[in-house]
């Protein structure tokens, strides 16, 4: 796709809420089900989500429930085979309401154009404010910006500086592509969506079901309240550990959390390297017991 965009963009400098030629905005009356895009009156009363998770449907679910897995299995199969080849990529997450030069928009674009000199793709929800700086930042930067949009009763669309884009309908299909194709996280200011990727990263890491999985906090004037809550409250009632706070890197220099992300990718490569070279030894070993007790026997 070519760096230079198509469209003009707006008078803040991103390219969300630009008019599709006929004088209406793209995210008006607009929503993205999957691969089917519908407007104004084809829109439906709920969303996907929505309908999957309504008990009050149970007079449904034996006749809808087992389509909707196709449809789940059909998006999972979409993500896995759109983003295999992806280059190594980092998850950045943030609000959809932030304004554009806002501190963390600021942050997030250069956190974007940073992310991609230093080789790796910027995926994010591919949503305006924090998400949209992001990929801004990576797209002028000559990254690759990624976006995975979900249906949602107000949603805006993918924004225009995303070069890869995937509509979800289900939320936990696209949490899953988050997490699968990136080397990290890092969390600029957001609210509940924003929160609920930064513990789901947090419980994952903790639990061991991912490895070395690094999450950067930007932006110390948001989440310092919270690290102090975590330690003073959390920690201190014993529901979290010591080691536990140490699972985050809080910071507002975007040079220290490339680098902290780079690190872990490091110290990660090595570990594996180690461990490959631990059973390539063993193997050997179990070989050549395996030989001495057949020659032993015969």
């Amino acid at each position: 796709m070519s760096r230079v965009r198509r469209r003009m963009v707006s008078e803040d400098g991103y390219g969300g809420r630009m008019s599709n030629g006929s004088g209406r905005t793209r995210q008006e009356g607009e929503r993205h089900l999957g691969a089917v895009t519908v407007r104004r009156e084809a829109i439906p009363p709920s969303t996907a989500d929505e309908r999957l998770l309504d008990s009050r449907g149970r007079a449904d679910w034996k006749t809808k429930d087992a389509w909707r897995a196709l449809r789940i299995l059909s998006e999972f199969v979409e993500g896995f085979d759109t983003l295999a080849d992806l280059p190594q990529a980092v998850s950045v997450f943030g609000s959809a309401r932030s304004k554009p030069h806002s501190p963390e928009c600021v942050l997030a674009e250069e956190l974007g154009g940073a992310l991609a000199r230093a080789g790796y793709a910027v995926i994010t929800g591919g949503g305006p404010g924090v998400m949209e700086a992001a990929n801004k930042g990576a797209s002028e930067a000559g990254g690759l910006s990624v976006g995975l949009g979900v249906e949602l009763p107000f949603e805006q669309g993918i924004n225009d500086w995303v070069d890869l884009g995937i509509d979800f309908r289900y939320f936990f299909a696209r949490k899953t592509m988050f997490v699968k194709y990136a080397q990290a996280f890092v969390v600029l200011p957001g609210g509940f969506g924003t929160m609920d990727e930064l513990f789901e990263s947090l419980t994952l890491v903790q639990t061991k079901k991912v490895t070395r999985f690094p999450v950067v906090l930007m932006g110390t004037w948001y989440w310092g309240g919270l690290i102090d809550w975590l330690r003073d409250t959390m920690q201190a009632e014993g529901k979290i550990g010591p080691e536990d706070l140490t699972l985050m890197c809080l910071t507002d220099d975007v040079g220290e959390a490339v680098r902290y992300i780079v690190e872990a990718d490091r110290a990660l490569a090595v570990e594996q390297e180690a461990r490959q070279d631990a059973a390539a030894s063993r193997a050997v070993t179990d070989r050549a017991e395996s030989e001495r007790r057949f020659r032993r026997d015969a």
